[in-house]
């Protein structure tokens, strides 16, 4: 009797698991506001979530020399971490509807491993998974500080490498274009979700193995690429 492979699925962060949006928007606001430029739409702000921070912040604002933009990127660290400290982080950053319960499941599953691939820093996911009582929830964690930004294999590879699960066997989840391109340059599955910061167009047009609509609906997608 053969037994089932071990398999892994791993979660982009900001618009997948957590409605982090007004947190982001707000740093970014006070970050441009801080070198007095007026700061991109929301949905220009939106679009470049999950990008590695002096990514995002060339891409904002390509006209600004270097120096400008490093200093974007250090306003916008310092505005996320008091913001962090003066409001409640479940609050600023809420798990979506459905979220908790579907991560809980997976973890009670012996044949699936569960792991992180996200744009924030090392101290930026400590501060939420702490605040959402998910520390060491997860068996592989891949942040910013390590590795090239989205969509570079290289956060994906990596978690591959640190569970030994083939790359067939797992599955990366998350809201944007980034994180499709990220798990197909990987050679894993890809499945978007509708509720984040790209349009579901953007995810099929970057790759989507298929898109879900809400929580509930993830494990069943989950099992359907599994078995196509």
């Amino acid at each position: 009797m053969s037994h089932s492979p071990l398999r892994l699925v791993i979660f982009d962060v900001d618009g997948t698991l957590v409605d982090s949006q007004a947190h982001i928007v707000a740093a970014m606001d006070a970050a441009y506001g801080g070198l007095g430029m007026q700061p991109p739409p929301r949905e220009t702000v939106l679009s470049i979530v999950g990008l590695s921070l002096p990514v995002a912040m060339a891409q904002l604002s390509p006209e600004l020399d270097t120096e400008a933009q490093e200093a974007l990127v250090e306003g916008y660290k310092n505005s996320f971490s008091s913001l962090r400290s003066t409001g409640a982080p479940e609050q600023m950053s809420p798990l979506y509807p459905g979220a908790r319960e579907v991560i809980d499941a997976l973890l009670a599953r012996d044949d699936v491993l569960v792991g992180i691939a996200t744009g924030k820093s090392r101290r930026g996911l400590d501060h939420l998974l702490a605040a959402h009582g998910l520390t060491g929830a997860f068996v592989t964690e891949q942040v910013a500080d390590h590795h090239p930004s989205k969509p570079h294999p290289s956060m994906v590879l990596t978690a591959l490498a640190e569970t030994g699960v083939e790359a067939r066997d797992a599955v990366m989840i998350g809201d944007t274009s980034f994180d499709m391109e990220m798990g197909r340059a990987a050679r894993v599955r890809t499945l978007g979700v509708s509720w984040g910061y790209h349009p579901t167009e953007t995810l099929t047009r970057a790759g989507a193995g298929a898109i879900v609509d809400r929580y509930a609906d993830l494990p069943a997608a989950i099992e359907r690429i599994w078995e196509s």
